[in-house]
C-alpha cells in the first residue's frame, strides 16, 4: 500500500495528495502518517512548495470529514433510540444513555473534534458522531480545519526535514498510535466498568 500511494502522490502533485488524504478519513486504514510525511519530503526534489502540500492535505482531510459527517447526519439520534428500543435490553442501553451521550457532545463536542484530529484512526470517525449529534456545521468545519491543520503541519514539516529519511518517522509514529490505542483502550474499559456498576446500583435500586 505504502508504494502505491507515493506513486499516486508523485504523479498528480497536490490533486494526488488532496485526493488521497479525502480517502484516508473515509478509509482509515489508508495511514496519513505516510502521506503527510512524504509529501513532505517530496518539496526537497519536486516544484511541490511547504505551503502548497498543508493546503492541499488540508483541503482533503476537511472533504472527507464532511462525508464523514453527513452518514453520522443520516444516522441521527431518533435512529439510534429505535435501535435501542429494539436490541437495548441486550446491549444494556437505555434511550436515556444516548441523550446524556447527545448532550455531552453538545457541549464538549466542538473541543472533542479539536483534539481527536490529532489522533490516529479516531481523527477520522470522530465526524461521525459530530453529525449524529448534529454539531452546528459551522462549528465542526472550523475546529476539523483548525485541528486537521495543526496534525498537517507537523508531520509535513517534519517530512521536509528528515529528507530522504522521512521514512523513519514512522517508527515514531507507530509508538504514538500505540500510546494512543492503549490510552483510549483504558478509557473504554473504565466506562464499560462504571457503565455496569451503575446499571448494578439502579437495578438494586428497583
Amino acid at each position: 500500500m505504502q508504494n502505491w500511494i507515493t506513486d499516486f502522490m508523485e504523479q498528480y502533485g497536490y490533486i494526488g495528495i488532496a485526493l488521497i488524504i479525502a480517502l484516508e478519513n473515509v478509509f482509515p486504514p489508508i495511514p496519513s502518517e505516510i502521506i503527510l510525511p512524504f509529501g513532505g519530503f517530496m518539496t526537497t526534489y519536486t516544484s511541490l512548495t511547504l505551503l502548497g502540500v498543508i493546503i492541499a492535505a488540508t483541503i482533503g482531510s476537511v472533504l472527507g470529514a464532511v462525508i464523514l459527517y453527513g452518514i453520522g447526519l443520516l444516522i441521527d439520534v431518533e435512529r439510534l433510540e429505535k435501535i435501542v428500543e429494539r436490541w437495548g435490553h441486550v446491549l444494556r442501553i437505555k434511550k436515556e444513555d444516548i441523550h446524556r451521550v447527545d448532550a455531552w457532545f453538545d457541549k464538549y463536542g466542538m473541543w472533542t473534534v479539536l483534539f481527536c484530529r490529532m489522533v490516529p484512526l479516531v481523527r477520522s470517525l470522530i465526524s461521525i458522531p459530530a453529525g449524529m449529534s448534529n454539531m452546528k456545521f459551522g462549528l465542526f468545519l472550523l475546529f476539523t480545519t483548525i485541528g486537521t491543520l495543526i496534525w498537517n503541519v507537523i508531520l509535513v514539516c517534519v517530512g521536509a526535514a528528515l529528507g530522504a529519511s522521512w521514512e523513519s518517522i514512522l517508527h515514531f509514529m507507530d509508538v504514538y498510535s500505540i500510546v494512543v490505542y492503549v490510552i483510549l483502550a483504558i478509557i473504554i474499559v473504565g466506562c464499560i466498568i462504571w457503565w455496569i456498576r451503575r446499571s448494578k446500583k439502579q437495578k438494586s435500586k428497583e
